[in-house]
């Protein structure tokens, strides 16, 4: 029996890694992408990482829910709305049946005794910190996801923040109020009347719950982790996480409904038990679609083996160099400077391999980088004075640990000292400058 599971589990390898794609079918090949793709999924979860900043994620959004619904409540409240929030709560609740409905009924009275304008200065900053904590929380969760070790700057991450929070209430009230008011116009009730149109019709309304999600979750993936998420990733990953957040919910309500055992062993304690529960699996699966968006958008990390990718010695050479030129040419053409979202937009390379190669270079000298709303990058000293083979030298003993007089070995000195002399007769002195001057025709100066 053994032997006949490890005979299975070699061939599924084989047929799961090890097919050439290049001259499968289409069926085929988009059957061993998704497969791959679902075992990259699982190996994660069985690592424990999404778990574990799932349920992290429980006490943020505890402290941090009702400031949260405050600060929407306000700005819906100026354009006279605010008794949209409640039906989003409930929608988001609905999973606990009538647990739901008391849970909800609190965060309301929470809420509407949370006068902000009596908060005060402090009060009202508090608030604020509170709720962008939350979503700072959130971004290095998916940052983490994404290999990106650099989060927004202070800055931009209050900017982005309070203009999501802000306008990002009113465009969805915005957008239901324009849906039904379309639902309820003249000739929409025509068409409705007739078959099939309203058979339709019902169909499309049930739809619309896992659309709306879906849309919700897309823009999410997008906005939130501090990279460029291009939206056919986003979307394969909201569309999953949607269905599943929805139908999670169904089976969910079942068991809320049939957990009254809870009620007498937990007693009072058993809805908030049963509500951090529903938490921890709408924020694990919540994080399982932006997994599914980072694997779609870099099917380099979906490998049978998990862990980070390392660079060859030529592959770090190359990427430095290409990054070096990049940052030199927009310098001296007076062009915008990068930023690691640009750059990583135009590499194509993953986050976490280009910030290694900018921050190698930020630390022998070689580029600055500047912190404001982006943080960008320039030269940290005039381009004469980079030689390329400067720049080669120091991407080769990036991460150089001192490992003793032992491994000196004369015949091997003599092989190394050849390669350096070789990439000095062929790099010479030429400078930074001069590399990109031959390409772009920059002016002496």
């Amino acid at each position: 029996m053994h032997n006949t599971l490890n005979q299975y589990k070699d061939f599924l390898f084989t047929q799961l890694w090890q097919t050439d794609l290049s001259t499968s079918p289409r069926t085929k090949r988009w059957l061993v992408q998704t497969l791959r793709l679902l075992y990259a999924v699982v190996h994660e979860l069985a690592a424990g990482q999404l778990t574990m900043r799932a349920m992290s994620l429980i006490y943020t959004t505890l402290i941090s829910l009702v400031p949260l619904l405050a600060v929407s409540f306000s700005v819906l409240k100026a354009f006279g709305v605010q008794g949209q929030i409640e039906p989003f709560l409930l929608e988001f609740l609905s999973p606990l049946g009538p647990k739901g409905e008391e849970i909800g009924a609190n965060i309301i009275g929470f809420i509407n005794n949370m006068n902000v304008g009596v908060l005060g200065a402090v009060g009202l900053g508090l608030l604020f910190y509170t709720v962008v904590s939350l979503v700072q929380k959130i971004e290095q969760t998916f940052n983490h996801i994404w290999h990106i070790k650099n989060s927004r700057s202070f800055l931009r991450r209050v900017t982005d923040y309070l203009s999501v929070l802000m306008i990002g209430p009113v465009m969805v009230v915005s957008a239901l109020a324009l849906t039904a008011s379309m639902v309820s116009s003249t000739f929409v009730q025509y068409i409705i009347a007739i078959e099939p149109f309203g058979t339709m019709f019902y169909y499309l309304t049930l739809m619309i719950p896992y659309v709306l999600i879906i849309i919700a979750f897309t823009f999410m993936y997008i906005f939130i982790p501090n990279t460029r998420v291009k939206i056919g990733p986003a979307l394969t990953g909201a569309t999953v996480s949607g269905i599943l957040w929805k139908t999670g919910g169904m089976l969910f309500a079942s068991f809320a409904a049939g957990s009254t055992q809870y009620d007498a062993i937990y007693s009072s304690f058993a809805i908030l038990i049963t509500f951090m529960i529903w938490l921890y699996l709408s924020w694990l699966i919540f994080l399982l679609g932006s997994q599914i968006a980072f694997y779609r958008q870099h099917p380099e990390y979906v490998r049978p083996i998990r862990g980070k990718i390392e660079l060859s010695s030529r592959q770090k050479e190359k990427l430095a160099l290409t990054v070096m030129y990049l940052i030199g040419k927009y310098y001296y053409q007076g062009l915008t400077p990068w930023t690691l979202r640009t750059l990583n937009t135009q590499l194509e390379v993953p986050s976490d391999l280009l910030s290694n190669t900018l921050d190698n270079l930020a630390s022998n000298g070689l580029i600055l980088e500047i912190v404001d709303k982006d943080t960008t990058y320039i030269p940290a000293k005039d381009l004469d004075a980079i030689t390329l083979y400067e720049l080669i030298n120091v991407t080769r003993n990036a991460n150089n640990d001192t490992i003793g007089s032992t491994l000196v070995q004369p015949e091997v000195e003599d092989i190394l000292s050849g390669l350096d002399q070789a990439y000095t007769s062929v790099l010479g002195n030429k400078t930074v400058r001069e590399w990109v001057s031959e390409h772009n025709k920059i002016p002496d100066n």
